[in-house]
């Protein structure tokens, strides 16, 4: 029997990410991608214990290469038939800040320069006490942190873990209300329409209108979540 906890994240810090960039101003959309909620919850790092990364390599606290390897590592919790959601905010407000430097190439090329050019940029973040939503499915209990860090600040977040009741599957035309990643859900149901969400590594999709089998629960009547969403990946 699969397991569907509801969870929520209240930031303590604000959250930095650059989802799209817009000449100086670097933006923060209030939606956290599902990869980036992977490596967060450390469920990358336990997957890499058990195979070829030791503790003290594991990707929470070191990086040895700034390549991504979305499949190599996501793909053990595809074979365990372990799934997270994107996040939605559900209250959040923005804060914008300005940040300045100067011209350095005396310092790094030893170039010599009468100038000394100030540059600047803005970048707009997600205030603390916002708040987000996802989903974690797995077929066996799971037991996740209360504590984690996420975006380029590696900001801190309070996550509140709710499990929900047995879920019933239904068949139909239904409406998603929360975010979904498009290479995960649309091998397996038919998507009517939708609003796109550019960020990278894979633009999500919300709003979503979707032909296929669903999660309902009892007592959560605006909870419906598709069947059989998995990792997966551009070939």
């Amino acid at each position: 029997m699969v397991k569907i906890y509801r969870c929520q994240l209240e930031l303590h810090d604000s959250l930095y990410y650059a989802t799209r960039e817009i000449g100086r101003l670097y933006e923060t959309e209030p939606v956290i991608h599902n990869y980036a909620l992977c490596y967060a919850l450390g469920l990358v790092d336990s997957t890499l214990y058990s195979t070829t990364v030791t503790e003290e390599h594991s990707y929470r606290y070191f990086c040895p290469e700034q390549v991504p390897k979305y499949e190599e590592h996501l793909t053990p919790l595809k074979q365990q038939g372990i799934y997270v959601t994107p996040a939605r905010a559900i209250s959040h407000s923005a804060i914008l800040n300005t940040w300045k430097y100067a011209n350095n190439n005396y310092h790094v090329e030893m170039e010599k320069t009468q100038k000394n050019i100030p540059s600047f940029g803005r970048a707009k973040e997600i205030a603390p006490e916002s708040l987000f939503e996802f989903f974690v499915i797995s077929p066996r209990e799971l037991k996740l942190p209360k504590w984690i860090r996420l975006g380029k600040w590696m900001s801190k977040a309070e996550l509140t873990v709710e499990k929900l009741p047995q879920a019933k599957t239904a068949e139909g035309v239904f409406t998603c209300k929360y975010p979904l990643n498009p290479l995960d859900v649309m091998f397996t149901n038919q998507v009517i329409s939708y609003d796109v969400v550019n960020m990278p590594p894979v633009s999500l999709i919300q709003n979503v209108q979707i032909r296929g089998q669903y999660y309902q629960f009892d007592g959560f009547q605006d909870i419906k979540i598709p069947v059989r969403m998995e990792y997966r990946f551009k070939g």
